[in-house]
């Protein structure tokens, strides 16, 4: 096992949320870092480009992701006073439980007890009171998390990259590759580093084909943005919360600074070509998130769609990161497997990152590179 320096060259490849903190937590350790993209940091074709992201405590019965989150938030609150920009919104995330279908909901409960997560439980009538919103018919309950809501993706991964410069890191543009044995290369070029750090999203499984392509599922993840009503602040974050709603296989935002409001289909079956797809949404998506709108959000319904985005998913069949070291390569850490649910642990993540990138400690079993499955929704952190 290769010793790293006190003061080695570190190289981390991607500049996406795990990449940035990645990144950044290195180098405030004392080393020199470069960060690597193919393009310029929160660029349009990351999973992290979006305007925002979900920050919920919510993971089932996991205790480590609940416990990861509470901190990020934290760090999250920190790096945007750092920043001085706007990061974090908690207007509080509803979490939407399907009759007959609340198993990852129900699992949630003594873990939120023991971890001392604020929360509450909501029937029926409390829900149609509290969140006009909402049609919640055929709901079993609802758990609002208070201190929860969105996190600004694309301003993160851009400020951050920013403050990763300012503090001595180095940002440069290229396009890393590798040969048929998995060995690094830059623009046509070996790849030399005390420590090399791989977290390209969901490129890692196209880099390293025979190691992580096994473990990885790249899916594409479509987005509608649909304008509030006029003259109308109810669907604005000041009256409307994040929601996560498995029952639909659904996710959404409030409206803020003006971009209406954020709904996607978790389809994890809509597969998609990193560099040959563009980054448009397509029609059969449109129409199921709209259907999902009119079932959901009726007072949406004849509202204008006002923005799009695409984007995609690195799923792993357990949905557990990955943070291990190359099975051939001992100075060359992979840093990923985000399966819809990294953004919003993304301090934490790039710390722990570092310090097994660092020999500080070694990694959770969870994270390490091996044949990996499904788990029954109770157990998986993601509820997928």
């Amino acid at each position: 096992m290769r010793k790293v320096a006190n003061k080695s060259e570190v190289v981390v490849v991607g500049a996406g949320i795990a990449g940035v903190m990645t990144a950044l937590s290195v180098r405030r350790k004392g080393h020199s870092v470069t960060l690597i993209d193919r393009w310029e940091p929160g660029h349009p074709r990351a999973s992290s480009s979006d305007y925002s992201r979900l920050i919920r405590s919510i993971h089932g019965s996991d205790r480590l992701y609940t416990e990861w989150v509470r901190e990020a938030r934290l760090r999250w609150m920190e790096l945007q006073e750092e920043v001085k920009q706007t990061l974090l919104v908690e207007c509080g995330a509803l979490v939407i439980a399907t009759e007959g279908d609340s198993g990852w909901e129900d699992s949630t409960f003594s873990t939120f007890d023991e971890l001392g997560v604020p929360y509450f439980r909501l029937g029926s009538q409390e829900l149609v009171s509290r969140f006009p919103q909402f049609d919640f018919r055929n709901v079993s309950y609802g758990i609002f998390e208070p201190e929860s809501g969105m996190l600004m993706a694309h301003r993160a991964v851009v400020e951050c990259a920013r403050l990763f410069e300012r503090e001595g890191g180095r940002v440069i543009r290229g396009r890393p590759q590798t040969d048929e044995s998995e060995r690094l290369y830059l623009n046509g070029k070996p790849l030399e580093a005390d420590l090399t750090i791989v977290a390209a999203g969901p490129w890692i499984g196209e880099m390293y084909r025979r190691s992580i392509g096994p473990i990885s599922k790249i899916v594409r993840q479509n987005i509608i943005y649909t304008s509030c009503p006029d003259a109308d602040g109810t669907y604005e974050h000041q009256n409307m919360p994040c929601w996560i709603d498995h029952g639909y296989e659904a996710y959404g935002t409030p409206s803020y600074e003006g971009s209406g409001v954020k709904a996607a289909i978790a389809w994890t079956e809509a597969i998609i070509d990193l560099d040959n797809d563009e980054r448009v949404v397509d029609e059969a998506t449109f129409n199921r998130t709209r259907n999902y709108i009119r079932n959901r959000l009726p007072g949406l319904i004849g509202q204008k769609a006002v923005d799009q985005k695409a984007c995609q998913i690195a799923m792993t069949p357990d949905t557990h990161f990955i943070i291990d070291f190359h099975p051939q390569y001992d100075n060359v850490l992979i840093a990923g497997g985000c399966s819809g649910h990294l953004f919003k642990h993304g301090p934490v993540f790039g710390e722990f990152a570092a310090g097994v990138g660092l020999r500080e400690f070694g990694t959770a079993d969870r994270f390490k590179i091996n044949t990996r499955s499904k788990l029954v929704d109770t157990e998986s952190p993601s509820g997928r």
